[in-house]
């Protein structure tokens, strides 16, 4: 665009801000750097602020990293009660009343290793959830990443009850765990022992999207009870409730299952838990992308001082012709102005490329509002850097550079 602005030849009237935009090839390296700077801060301030996550965002969506589910809980001691049923719910004391409408999805649980971002180790043997997957799949719950290629979306939580072809266990994760912490992909196994010493395999058919099922696989219910026998009751609970009765559910099933140890937290906070790990991540390289920027701006008023400095006497002699002050001051600024939005422009084209994946993505939610605001900050920063060398350049008496050429 440089090389395109210093070879017009156009012979139409000329506007300032059009003369100032053709100025910008007159340095045209120092123009390049400029813009360069200022390209690579905003392609990193963009593209990593696309894959921070926010727990909260949509929390209440099936479709969310939260499944839809209010509480997450687990219990030092297996439950075996089911806890929907009104028999569940008197052995413990409660009343409907209490529960207010609220469901409880209870998985199974067989120890393993931590699968989540919260562990730094390779994960060998990870956790196991067994789960009736007909309760995920009526509630839609959870967004898939991928799946096994040839299985259907429609019912993805189904293939867990289909039996493999080679006596594999169909299981499905959270694609994070499955591909950083067990450092696996969709169709691969893993091998694994049952509670009699039997090995088996586990064939991963599919992986949800950042959800608050990290560190662990879920395999069928059925399957579960088939490998563990002794396993007996429930120790981990995911619970629908109305929004506004969530904390009287809280109290309620805190306080009737105390001494089975349960523990209820609310699942966004759970989700923002796993969340926060990658985010100081994105954190730290977005403080290093905003110094970019913030050298880019700053050194963009430099360029712009050393540019009118060294063309003093080129604007003395437009004053003398008869141009305002006012009118100088324009054609610096959009010249430079020119600069600060051809940088800009650059990085954000650049990042939206580099982050059309995770656009396209299931689940996908990029804040625009707050990238935009950042980008007109940096732009604000930028013109207003530019406006004071501007200003500083073109104080005094400019005839008198004139009298000196």
């Amino acid at each position: 665009m440089l090389a395109l602005l210093a070879g017009r030849t156009s012979g139409g009237r000329l506007s300032i801000g059009s003369l100032g935009l053709r100025g910008c090839a007159r340095r045209s390296k120092r123009s390049l750097a400029t813009v360069g700077l200022l390209a690579s801060g905003s392609f990193l301030i963009i593209s990593i602020g696309a894959f921070r996550l926010d727990a909260g965002a949509g929390a209440l969506k099936r479709s969310s990293g939260t499944g839809g589910f209010a509480l997450i809980g687990e219990s030092s001691l297996p439950i075996v009660q089911d806890l929907n049923s009104k028999a569940g719910q008197e052995f413990f004391g409660l009343n409907p009343a209490d529960l207010d409408e609220a469901q409880v999805v209870a998985l199974r649980v067989r120890d393993g290793d931590e699968a989540s971002c919260l562990n730094l180790n390779r994960a060998q043997t990870p956790r196991l959830l067994g789960v009736n997957p007909r309760l995920l799949q009526e509630r839609g719950a959870f967004t898939f990443a991928r799946l096994l290629p040839g299985l259907s979306r429609e019912n993805p939580w189904g293939h867990l009850e289909i039996e493999q072809s080679d006596g594999a266990v169909p299981a499905i994760g959270d694609m994070n765990s499955i591909v950083w912490a067990m450092g696996k992909k969709i169709g691969d196994t893993m091998a694994l022992v049952d509670e009699h010493g039997k090995p088996f395999k586990v064939r991963l058919i599919g992986g949800l999207a950042n959800s608050i099922l990290q560190g662990s696989l879920l395999i069928s219910e059925a399957e579960f009870v088939r490998r563990f026998p002794g396993q007996s009751g429930y120790r981990m609970f995911l619970i629908d409730a109305p929004s506004n009765h969530v904390a009287a559910v809280r109290s309620a099933l805190t306080r009737a299952l105390q001494d089975a140890g349960l523990e209820l937290t609310p699942a966004a906070r759970r989700l923002a838990d796993f969340n926060a790990v990658q985010n100081t991540y994105l954190k730290t390289f977005q403080v290093l992308g905003g110094l970019g920027l913030l050298l880019g701006s700053v050194g963009l008023g430099v360029v712009v001082l050393r540019n009118v400095l060294e063309r003093r006497g080129e604007l003395a002699l437009l004053r003398a012709v008869g141009f305002r002050r006012r009118a100088l001051h324009w054609l610096v600024l959009s010249e430079h102005a020119g600069l600060l939005a051809l940088g800009l422009g650059i990085g954000a084209a650049a990042a939206l490329v580099a982050i059309l994946p995770v656009l396209l993505a299931p689940g996908a939610g990029v804040h625009y509002l707050s990238l935009a605001a950042t980008l007109g900050a940096v732009l604000l920063s930028g013109l207003l850097w530019t406006w004071l060398a501007t200003r500083l350049a073109l104080c005094g008496d400019l005839l008198k550079a004139l009298r000196n050429e």
